[in-house]
């Protein structure tokens, strides 16, 4: 079962006794609080409505050329056009998709993954969690960027190619989560809802899924949103050193591998998806600073 969490309430003025306040409505409080990383979650929201319907709204394809070369910013392309004609809003706009849909997708695997591995784990202890914390360790002494590169090679172009560099990416990162989920496991149980379970004859997966995962949601969310960033920024370096995505598809961080030798002629080809890409790992890690504080119950905490 999951615990309720209670927060002092002053008694009514008839004598009723106090109610205990629901705990997502703590932690949606807290988060509220938090002024920057609301106006993160703001700014993030608004450019995944950007990426995935303004693209499709917006009369320029990003795989389509346009008879005006080497355009600046003007009204009729507001980011510009490169040598060959292509609409940079519209590129930007498709590389933003793409960037998200592999950050959202290695989070969600790595997550998914991770937890149950360090839920398992942290739930048998002794050799099981001695093996399986080993095979974890494994993975995280391997340097992410170089192993993902070797992987990413042969499946950038294909495709499916974001699919597979999103499934290499999640195979490096899982590890993170499984060890956070693990350590909370290791306190969560010897907790007597736990014990309480077993006496009922509860299954090992029963309890994983029924009432460990439950009480270890806020450690998850938090480091599966860390992920999200890190993902974003490994995605951008795949990209620009060459094993990322690859033409005719694209991504931010291809966008700034392929523009990098104009910033000094044609600026705005390497300056606008770099300032995508800064925003964009901004706002979600202060979106995780303000998870980690709204979950966090042992810290009182006023945002002004």
């Amino acid at each position: 079962m999951v615990e309720t969490v209670q927060t002092p309430v002053a008694p009514h003025a008839d004598g009723e006794a106090p109610v205990a306040t629901p705990r997502w409505r703590l932690v949606v409080r807290r988060f509220l609080r938090h002024r920057l990383a609301t106006i993160s979650l703001v700014v993030f929201v608004l450019l995944v409505l950007l990426a995935f319907v303004g693209g499709e709204l917006w009369h320029y394809r990003y795989d389509v050329y346009t008879p005006d070369n080497s355009q600046p910013p003007s009204a009729e392309h507001p980011f510009g056009t490169d040598a060959t004609g292509y609409d940079l809003l519209a590129q930007v706009l498709r590389g933003t998709q793409r960037s998200i849909e592999i950050a959202l997708f290695v989070a969600a695997v790595s997550g998914v993954f991770g937890s149950v591995w360090g839920a398992v784990a942290g739930l048998h202890g002794g050799k099981v969690d001695t093996l399986m914390m080993r095979v974890a360790d494994l993975v995280l002494i391997f340097p992410a960027i170089a192993v993902a590169a070797v992987l990413a090679n042969n499946v950038g172009a294909s495709s499916q190619g974001w699919l597979l560099i999103g499934l290499v990416l999640a195979a490096l990162t899982w590890p993170y989560v499984a060890r956070l989920v693990r350590g909370l496991v290791l306190s969560l149980r010897e907790r007597e809802f736990i014990a309480a379970a077993r006496t009922f004859g509860a299954g090992s997966w029963r309890i994983i899924f029924r009432h460990v995962l439950p009480n270890a949601m806020g450690t998850i969310i938090v480091a599966v949103t860390i992920i999200v960033a890190v993902a974003i920024l490994a995605e951008t370096a795949l990209s620009f050193i060459g094993f990322g995505v690859r033409p005719p598809d694209t991504s931010l961080g291809l966008l700034v591998s392929q523009n990098q030798t104009a910033v000094s002629t044609r600026p705005w080809l390497f300056y606008f998806p770099g300032l995508f890409i800064v925003v964009i790992a901004l706002s979600i890690n202060f979106i995780g600073d303000g998870l980690r504080d709204a979950f966090d119950n042992t810290r009182s905490r006023s945002r002004r």
